[in-house]
Order: structure tokens, then C-alpha cells, then sequence
């Protein structure tokens, strides 16, 4: 490598890591609502009643690892569909038990769920699944209902937040609430408790041993949209304002980088360094558990995070799983050494609030993309 591209890819590496911090309104960027919105969708297809298509959009909005996008949708009937899960967009290295792939169809279906109901529809959900592999996961079967008033707008408006959290610790009538909704299924550890330290220790290490995982950087690669060509191609995956990294150093990425760098030593090196300053920040860590490692019991746990995660704004409070402990078998086996038997962790959250709350910017696949007759 040359004197000039080593001085480009150096700056590249750093300026991916820390460009949070260098925003410039001159670089305010709008991709998600150029290619995104109800007002953007196409409705094309005869299968379905243009309400039911506008469900499934909102259903799209939910999170996945590496923004994967892992659902499909079978339409069997009007009124009889199966979400499935797409072998295409599992993440192995990372997730080969496929249980975050479960979570992550459960938030999608909590999503339908609760637009379908604003929609004045009831869905009746049978998981259907034997194992985590299975092609289809949950039958849903849809009938006429009074509508609800559901805010649609929360499901529009939800995302993940990594940055600028404030250390306050969390009100008990915050906890309280994020406690109702997951059915009592949490934990909060606030920030300089033995088990927050705990956690904070094991998201770093977890996040190290990872980084030095060479099929999980590739596998994470893959999934990289720098480019702006390549995020209005896939419409998934992680982009610059995803990984929150704007302004000039967004711009800097988009223009000089590509999925090579992911596999340099300075883009790991970066990576260790920000996860370290991140567990520095916020209120501490909340715990979503489940009884079982059932795929009913990861469709639920995900439904769980989802409704959560719908009522985090309101509360200026922002949300960013942290998977890699409960990825790596290290993570594994210290963190199930640390909780009960009965407790198993299915989502590890760290948690702060925010003076301001940042719009959504990851973008989802169109409906027909996952649509399936």
C-alpha cells in the first residue's frame, strides 16, 4: 500500500469510529425518508387488501442483527398468512442457534400485531415452528375486530440509539413501566452495581473476542451498505447513519471506504475503543429473560423487547443491545454462571436517557421483497 492510501484508510478507520462527534449540518442527511414511508409504498400486488399491505410495512420496522431483515411472509388466504424465516439472512458466525433470528421475527410480529389492531383486525398467533430452523416459524390468522387506538406512529418513530446517553439512573416509574410491558420479564442494573460492572466487562471482552473472530467479521462485511448505491440496492443491512456515524465522517465512509476495511486491525482497534467509551455512558443495563429456550418462548421474548421498545421515546430513554455476550461462549457460560437457572437472558440493554432523541434512519425492504404466495 502506498504513502496515500495508507494515510486515506488510517483516517477512514478512525474517522468510522469517532464520527459521531463530527456532525455538520451541511451534511444532514435524508435517505430513509427518500426511499421510505407509507406514502412510498407501491401496493403492488392482487393478494392483498391495501390495509393488510400497510400492516406488514409497519411489521418491517422491527429490529434485526445486522438490520438482516430475517422474516417472510406466506400468504396462504386473506385471512390465513405464515411468517417464516429466511435461511438467506441468518447470521451463522454470529447466531448460529438462529435465536436471535427468532427474537427478531418476534418483534416483527408484535409489530403486526399492533398495527393490525389500529387497522380494526384481530390476529390470532400459533407458533408452529418445531426447532429454531424451521422455514415456517408462526401462523397468523386474521379476523375483523373494533379498531384500536394504537399509535402507529410509535412503530414509525422507534430505534436504536448507541450514543450521548446521560448517566442519571432510571426512574422506578420507568422501570415500572418497561416491567409491565415485557410481563415482569426484566432486570435493571443501574450503572456502578456489581452487575452492571459485570456486564459492562463482558460486552467489551465479548466485543474483543468477536473482533478476532475472522468468519464473524466477514459475516459482519457482508452485511455493510457504506455505500449509498449499495444501501437504495439492499435496503437492509448497516449504513453509515445506522452505525450512527455522521456528518463528515458518514461522508468520509461513503466516499473512501468499503467492506475490506471491516477486516482491518485499525477498524477492530476502533471498535474495541468506542465499545469501551459506551459502556462508560448511561443508566446502566436492563435484562429481558425468558423461562426456556423454546422458539415460543424467543417469538415471546422478542414480542417482549418490541412493546418495550415502542414506549422508550416517550421517555427520552434510548435502548442498544449489546448481543456479543450472549453470542460467544465465553459470554455464555459467565453470564449463565451469574444468573439463576431460571433465569435465561434473551436481551442484554443498555440504557440511558437522552436530551434529544434522534429520528429513525435504517431502511427496510419493501414489502413485495418479502412477500411470498
Amino acid at each position: 500500500m502506498n504513502r496515500r492510501n495508507f494515510l486515506k484508510k488510517s483516517m477512514a478507520a478512525t474517522t468510522l469510529i469517532m464520527g459521531s462527534g463530527l456532525i455538520l449540518s451541511s451534511c444532514k442527511r435524508k435517505l430513509r425518508s427518500d426511499l421510505m414511508g407509507i406514502d412510498k409504498l407501491s401496493g403492488a400486488t392482487g393478494e392483498l387488501d391495501w390495509n393488510f399491505y400497510k400492516i406488514l410495512y409497519y411489521a418491517s420496522l422491527a429490529p434485526s442483527g445486522h438490520n438482516s431483515q430475517p422474516w417472510f411472509v406466506k400468504i396462504i388466504s386473506a385471512k390465513e398468512w405464515i411468517v417464516g424465516s429466511d435461511p438467506n439472512r441468518w447470521l451463522p458466525e454470529v447466531d448460529g442457534s438462529n435465536r436471535e433470528v427468532m427474537l427478531s421475527i418476534g418483534a416483527f410480529i408484535e409489530n403486526l400485531v399492533q398495527a393490525a389492531s389500529s387497522f380494526g383486525y384481530h390476529v390470532e398467533t400459533t407458533v408452529i415452528a418445531k426447532n429454531t430452523f424451521d422455514p415456517d416459524i408462526v401462523k397468523l390468522n386474521i379476523s375483523k375486530s373494533k379498531s384500536l387506538d394504537i399509535s402507529l406512529q410509535k412503530i414509525v418513530a422507534r430505534r436504536t440509539v448507541k450514543n450521548n446517553m446521560l448517566s442519571k439512573e432510571l426512574k422506578t416509574s420507568d422501570v415500572d413501566d418497561f416491567s409491565k410491558s415485557v410481563d415482569g420479564h426484566l432486570f435493571y442494573f443501574p450503572t456502578g452495581t456489581d452487575h452492571a460492572r459485570l456486564m459492562d466487562k463482558e460486552a467489551v471482552d465479548n466485543y474483543i473476542i468477536q473482533s478476532d473472530h475472522k468468519k464473524a467479521m466477514e459475516e459482519l462485511a457482508s452485511w455493510v451498505r457504506f455505500k449509498d448505491a449499495d444501501a437504495k440496492k439492499y435496503r437492509d443491512g448497516l449504513t453509515t447513519d445506522g452505525m450512527e456515524i455522521t456528518g463528515l465522517a458518514g461522508w468520509y465512509v461513503r466516499h473512501f471506504m468499503d467492506k475490506k476495511d471491516v477486516m482491518t486491525k485499525a477498524f477492530s482497534d476502533k471498535g474495541i475503543e468506542k465499545i469501551k467509551n459506551q459502556v462508560n455512558e448511561g443508566a446502566g443495563w436492563l435484562v429481558i429473560t425468558s423461562k426456556e429456550n423454546t422458539v415460543k418462548d424467543l417469538i415471546e421474548a422478542g414480542r417482549r423487547f418490541q412493546r418495550m421498545a415502542l414506549t422508550a421515546r416517550e421517555k427520552m430513554i434510548a435502548i442498544h443491545p449489546m448481543t456479543q455476550a450472549l453470542e460467544e461462549k465465553h459470554g455464555q457460560k459467565n453470564i449463565k454462571r451469574n444468573h439463576h437457572p431460571e433465569m435465561i437472558p434473551q436481551f442484554m440493554l443498555r440504557v440511558g436517557y437522552l436530551n434529544k432523541y434522534p429520528d429513525p434512519v435504517t431502511l427496510r425492504r419493501p414489502v413485495e421483497w418479502f412477500l411470498r404466495s
